[in-house]
């Protein structure tokens, strides 16, 4: 009988879930009969040969890694900071606040039955599900929030800026996911909801920046995900900073066009 091979790495105790094993097998080290193979989906029979090479994923899911690239290349802290994981399904955002020195996240997402096991038994965690983030309210949260990430999906991240914003402290900052799949306009996704044409993504870019300005952020600095969304689409990430409406701009060092570039000649393939 053949199985998928997610299912085949829990079944060996090679992965603690079929989420972690789906994105340890995204990550390419992975090997079945000697052939790396980074399709979760893909089916074998129970008796082959698989291998996990190199070093298993730090976090509950991949997503961990982009806010890890994001804290290491924007310089971002949040040691000692209550924070907000938006968008948080298994919780990869999440476990990249705690080991970085969070003492609290409140992990919000409309879904139900995401957040690893690990995290929701960790006091230092909210989890928040069937939580529709444009409906929430700084009363909800009881406190003012130092730093949020966001990753959302099938919706416009000008749709969850403003609630998100309400809530930060002056000066609190957000690193949020921008992913041009859902930032585009319906025309110009290609098939499987992929976009590829780099102007698009420049296109979506400065949407999402011109409107964080326009509501009271500073746009800090801007980088490209480490890892590609499900359908291959390459994700971006922009820092953001709460300020007032006087203060609010475009750093003048972010170049766009030079980070579509550069995350097009690294992930394209």
């Amino acid at each position: 009988m053949k199985e998928r091979l997610d299912v085949l790495l829990v079944k060996r105790n090679l992965a603690g879930s079929r989420e972690k094993a789906k994105a340890i097998i995204m990550s390419g080290i992975v090997y079945v009969d000697g052939q790396k193979e980074d399709k979760a989906g893909t089916t074998f029979s129970d008796d082959v040969s698989i291998e996990v090479r190199g070093h298993t994923l730090p976090y509950v899911s991949r997503g961990g890694l982009k806010l890890e690239k994001a804290i290491r290349e924007f310089d971002v802290s949040v040691e000692g900071k209550v924070c907000t994981d938006v968008g948080s399904s298994t919780g990869g955002f999440t476990d990249c606040m705690l080991q970085n020195g969070a003492v609290k996240v409140f992990a919000i997402d409309v879904g139900r039955g995401q957040l690893d096991w690990k995290l929701r038994q960790d006091e230092r965690v909210v989890c928040m599900e069937k939580t529709n983030i444009r409906y929430v309210k700084p009363e909800d949260l009881g406190e003012p929030i130092d730093f949020s990430s966001i990753d959302v999906s099938f919706i416009s991240l000008t749709k969850v800026l403003e609630p998100i914003r309400d809530y930060l402290r002056d000066e609190g900052q957000i690193v949020a996911l921008i992913k041009p799949q859902f930032e585009a306009g319906r025309e110009k996704v290609g098939k499987k909801g992929v976009v590829r044409d780099p102007e698009t993504h420049l296109e979506v870019i400065g949407k999402v920046m011109d409107y964080a300005v326009s509501i009271g952020f500073r746009v800090l600095d801007l980088t490209f995900s480490p890892v590609k969304g499900p359908e291959g689409n390459i994700e971006y990430l922009v820092q953001l900073e709460k300020c007032s409406q006087q203060e609010a701009a475009a750093a003048d060092s972010i170049c766009a066009r030079n980070v579509v570039a550069e995350a097009f000649e690294t992930l394209r393939g």
